[in-house]
């Protein structure tokens, strides 16, 4: 069994890797053409970027996986579905590849990992406990995959926000697999962790790199199979959504984003400025200011699967409820409610200026 002492070195050891081989695969982007220019439009930058910066943090992860060598009976097909998953990052970032073969890439990599036997077997449903669903359960998983890839894809918008939404949902993750004594997931989280505290160094404004689509495809692989591992196999109530939980922020505004594309009557892999971080931006929010407000909707997510793994029926409701409230918040500030509407804001600025008068 591994060790937290062995845990640590594997943490240090990919944050290092991280942070030392980043520089090199920042001369590497260049030479190669995998950089990100600006457009006066959707790119907040305005200067030419280095992308592929995800192969950095798939470097140190690799190499804390090779100190570590945890064993899960599914990881070489978990392995080899990682990999196609940063080449097809690796050669969108290079050559900039239509979304259909981009998709495709994310299937296949689905794919390997479904004929392995890792699928989702089962969803605990309230008041009907574990349900399993069968067949069902590799269109779920293949769902899943692909749609955690593209939430942490889609929300790569501004420095060091995708890294860090990561970063702190495979906290959570790691967290809830220390309490429901999961080292596989432990382990895997603590090496991923580590790479991405390690590329943050360079990639939080103002960001010297960019993940890419390589970095972004290949951590939201990572979380989706992760949480496959650990929390889609927790028996508790409501365990079905703690995983969309844990990337709340990302997930909510892919949703978002499908829906606003389809109403515009415009293709869903259509790229705008209408993303979460951008609103909040529009609204006065400085770059790195609004990244840190992510940061902090993040946390409250994780924090609440956190508390939703280990609850009561009951208890969990009160959660959800509260998950809702903080959706509906950062909508609001963020400007994507319905007409611009602001009941949440309106009535929190009411209670505040109810209270200086009662001063």
């Amino acid at each position: 069994m591994t060790n937290v002492a062995d845990l640590l070195i594997a943490f240090c050891i990919a944050g290092l890797t991280t942070l030392f081989v980043t520089p090199l695969i920042k001369k590497i982007a260049f030479k190669v053409g995998a950089v990100d220019k600006p457009d006066g439009n959707r790119k907040m930058h305005d200067e030419v970027k280095a992308g592929l910066g995800g192969l950095a943090v798939f470097i140190g992860v690799a190499a804390g996986f090779i100190y570590l060598q945890p064993f899960e009976q599914h990881m070489n097909a978990i392995i080899i579905g990682a990999l196609i998953m940063l080449v097809t990052g690796v050669v969108d970032d290079i050559f900039n590849i239509k979304p259909l073969y981009k998709l495709a890439g994310q299937l296949a990599a689905a794919g390997v990992v479904v004929s392995s036997g890792l699928v989702i077997e089962k969803l605990s449903i309230p008041f009907m406990g574990s349900v399993y669903i069968d067949n069902f359960g590799i269109f779920l998983t293949i769902l899943w995959i692909v749609a955690a890839s593209n939430a942490i894809n889609l929300i790569d918008g501004l420095d060091g926000l995708a890294t860090g939404v990561s970063t702190i949902g495979l906290i959570s993750i790691l967290i809830m697999g220390i309490m429901d004594g999961r080292m596989i997931v432990v382990a895997l989280c603590m090496i991923l962790i580590g790479s991405c505290i390690g590329f943050l160094f360079h990639n939080f404004y103002p960001a010297k790199i960019f993940l890419g689509d390589t970095g972004a495809l290949f951590l939201g692989y990572s979380i989706a199979i992760i949480s496959m591992l650990g929390l889609f196999k927790n028996v508790a109530f409501f365990s079905f959504i703690i995983p969309i939980i844990v990337i709340a922020v990302p997930v909510f505004d892919t949703i978002q984003a499908m829906i606003r594309r389809i109403m515009n009557k415009q293709g869903i892999a259509t790229a705008d400025r209408k993303h979460i971080h951008y609103q909040l931006m529009e609204m006065g929010f400085s770059h790195r200011n609004a990244v840190l407000v992510l940061y902090g909707f993040s946390a409250f997510f994780g924090s609440m699967a956190i508390i939703f793994n280990s609850i009561r029926l009951l208890s969990s409701l009160v959660i959800f409820l509260l998950i809702i409230l903080a959706i509906q918040l950062i909508s609001e500030l963020a400007g994507i409610t319905w007409n611009k509407r602001q009941p949440l804001l309106n009535s929190m600025r009411k209670i505040s200026v109810r209270g200086r008068i009662h001063k």
